[in-house]
């Protein structure tokens, strides 16, 4: 995932919808995308999340229900997007939620089978 280039298409408009968890965004070459929370959150940019190298990401597990509370402009070139359950970290740049957009079926299908074969759960645990 490169820098942001005079390639890279622009948002122009983002959107949260709270009651479905989604956030559409749309871009100035016309495609638009509905990026769900969970989505977003378990892909976060943050090196909480990717770590600092290839293997040392960190499953994000239990996210199902997360919110965005907030969005942060971080000059012209990306957003930060605070979360329910605190996390804050991640800077998301034009071109990586692009990138999240146009590829968004098959992370997905990664994410999903990463969690199946760590038996994890998207549903956060309930205290007991």
């Amino acid at each position: 995932m490169g820098g942001l280039t005079n390639a890279t298409p622009i948002p122009t408009e983002i959107k949260l919808h709270q009651q479905s968890r989604v956030m559409e965004i749309a871009f100035d070459n016309g495609d638009r995308y509905q990026l769900p929370y969970e989505y977003l959150r378990v892909y976060s940019p943050s090196a909480e999340v990717r770590g600092h190298g290839p293997g040392q990401e960190t499953l994000q597990v239990g996210k199902k229900l997360v919110e965005i509370k907030a969005i942060e402009p971080v000059g012209q070139y990306a957003v930060v997007l605070e979360f329910s359950d605190g996390h804050n970290t991640g800077i998301y740049s034009w071109d990586y939620l692009y990138d999240l957009g146009r590829y968004q079926e098959a992370y997905w299908k990664a994410y999903l089978m990463r969690m199946e074969q760590a038996g994890a759960s998207r549903e956060a645990k309930t205290a007991v």
